[in-house]
């Protein structure tokens, strides 16, 4: 949607001005920050609709900014990094960043995982609100847009809770990592379907004991199945 604000924070002033001008010349509004309390200071006053977050960064790192972030928003994050590292990438995703992004990355793929993020982390307007999924103890509320697991809520990303919401639709069906990718994303580009992996991962972690209701099916994708024993 053009029009919308993208918060762009990096040390590195060179890449923060390309990838400024590259988005203002697909329709985004920008802004700037080059250390994370600088970061802070802008997201509180002007509120963008997204943050393109580079992990080291002065005074503040990345991680802590995000971490700060979401305590108190659901600001979508799109976080930047030099480490390709699976367990980096998904301490990433568990401070609650949406999508991560290796450098160096190409700024035509960078639009592509904007796009698709801001897509996903759009509520749902035609949703009943009648429309509440029960599987075992887990409650899925497609209206509130809210998780629980023995009565007991669980805050997810928009990411994860479009993946549960598909899961839960359809108990004991087999999900392709694509049709998931699909389901959250609403698009394909390169190297997205083993971000639903670390999607999943996480996932399951915040369903606590209940995280063995999300089955891998070896060579396939996941579904969800009734609880053990």
């Amino acid at each position: 949607m053009a029009g919308e604000r993208v918060l762009i924070v990096d040390d590195d002033d060179r890449l923060r001005q390309v990838i400024d001008e590259y988005l203002r010349s697909e329709g985004y509004l920008t802004l700037q920050a080059a250390t994370g309390p600088e970061a802070l200071q802008v997201w509180q006053e002007k509120q963008p609709d997204l943050l393109v977050l580079d992990w080291m960064l002065p005074g503040l790192s990345g991680l802590d900014v995000g971490r700060r972030i979401r305590q108190q928003a659901a600001t979508p994050i799109i976080m930047l990094t030099a480490r390709a590292d699976e367990a980096d990438k998904l301490l990433g995703l568990e401070l609650g960043a949406d999508d991560y992004l290796t450098k160096p990355f190409s700024q035509r793929e960078l639009v592509a995982r904007i796009r698709a993020v801001l897509r996903r982390t759009r509520p749902d307007v035609a949703v009943a609100a009648a429309d509440v999924l029960r599987f075992a103890d887990l409650m899925v509320d497609l209206a509130g847009h809210t998780v629980k697991i023995g009565g007991q809520e669980v805050s997810l990303t928009a990411t994860e809770f479009k993946l549960l919401a598909l899961l839960a639709r359809h108990p004991n069906r087999v999900f392709s990592r694509l049709q998931l990718m699909e389901a959250a994303v609403g698009d394909y580009y390169e190297g997205y379907e083993r971000t639903i992996d670390s999607h999943i991962s996480h996932l399951r972690r915040k369903l606590g004991a209940s995280e063995s209701l999300i089955a891998t099916v070896k060579g396939t994708g996941y579904k969800l199945v009734p609880p053990k024993g």
